[in-house]
């Protein structure tokens, strides 16, 4: 399970990083539709790494990762952050990118891990 969404993280991640470097900003950052638009388009993301946090704290918990738990809380807290980077565009591509590859690290850690154990 925790695999598996780990797997559907990495996508999501790429996706968005692909939605950050080919979008434009938006015209009007405070413009209704445009805010209606993105929630629609990111509450299943905020939600899966909702579910994927829970699954990773309990994996680190029950010693089946070995990762620490401050990773897999900075993890969401970089995800939630390129989510909305993503459709906002309003930080730098490098700082972007930094958030982008220490997301990858951590999930890739995990996958690695798993993928041994089964």
């Amino acid at each position: 399970m925790l695999f598996n969404l780990t797997d559907k993280v990495q996508q999501a991640r790429l996706q968005l990083k692909q939605r950050y470097l080919t979008n434009d900003k938006p015209d009007n950052k405070k413009d209704r539709d445009f805010f209606n638009m993105v929630k629609n388009e990111t509450e299943p993301l905020f939600e899966l790494i909702g579910k994927w946090e829970e699954l990773a704290l309990k994996a680190v918990k029950d010693r089946e990762i070995a990762v620490h738990p401050q990773q897999v809380q900075s993890t969401r807290e970089n995800f939630e952050l390129i989510i909305l980077h993503s459709y906002y565009i309003d930080i730098k591509q490098k700082r972007y990118m930094e958030l982008h590859q220490a997301i990858d690290y951590v999930c890739q850690m995990i996958i690695d891990t798993l993928a041994k154990k089964y």
